[in-house]
């Protein structure tokens, strides 16, 4: 079903947020990825949302610039309330899985990598969760907040087969998938591996 569709789909379809919801289902069900039907939308509307790029980058005289992880987690820490430092920790942690989904790619030749995005997602969401407050609505995220905390790398597997059925698979050097399979530990990218006729357990995962 998913590996049908394509980015003229994209334009045709009334709306990015039914397409984005049949492509996740799509993705978890290949993947066998158990997700909470909260943390799906939860997903569907972190890609409609960030399919505008004002959304995802800060613009200034030089162009579009994706803010630091680093930066955004200083500003968490110097927060004047709590409520403020959970809009920016859940800021940091939807920037980290969109990017580390969908542009892999931006970490080559980067100071930081793809595991560094991993870790600080994964620990955004978490102390989210860690910090839920009694109304029901902060409960009802904090299980969403715990969800994506636990299983980080396999939503991020998520997102990556959403952008690759709608966009086209971007091709990719052997070595780099290597690299970035060793990184991450992730199955998704072990299964791709293993179709080029390449076993990395045989090698086993390098930090």
């Amino acid at each position: 079903m998913g590996e049908n569709r394509r980015h003229s789909e994209l334009v045709t379809r009334s709306g990015l947020r039914p397409f984005f919801y049949d492509s996740v289902q799509d993705a978890i069900e290949n993947q066998h990825v158990k997700a909470d039907e909260a943390t799906i939308f939860y997903l569907v509307n972190l890609l409609t949302d960030f399919s505008r790029s004002e959304k995802v980058f800060d613009y200034t005289q030089e162009g579009p610039v994706l803010r630091p992880l680093a930066e955004l987690y200083g500003f968490a820490v110097e927060a004047a309330s709590q409520s403020e430092r959970k809009l920016i920790l859940q800021r940091l942690g939807d920037v980290a899985l969109f990017i580390s989904g969908l542009f892999s790619g931006y970490f080559h030749r980067r100071l930081v990598d793809v595991d560094y995005y991993i870790a600080m997602g994964g620990s955004a969401y978490a102390y989210l969760y860690d910090a839920k407050g009694r109304n029901p609505r902060e409960q009802a995220l904090a299980t969403i907040f715990r969800q994506l905390s636990q299983q980080f790398v396999q939503f991020v597997d998520v997102l990556a087969e959403v952008g690759e059925n709608a966009f086209g698979s971007s091709e990719q050097d052997i070595f780099e998938l290597y690299e970035l399979w060793a990184k991450t530990g992730s199955p998704r990218l072990e299964r791709k591996l293993r179709g080029f006729g390449v076993n990395p357990q045989h090698f086993g995962p390098v930090h």
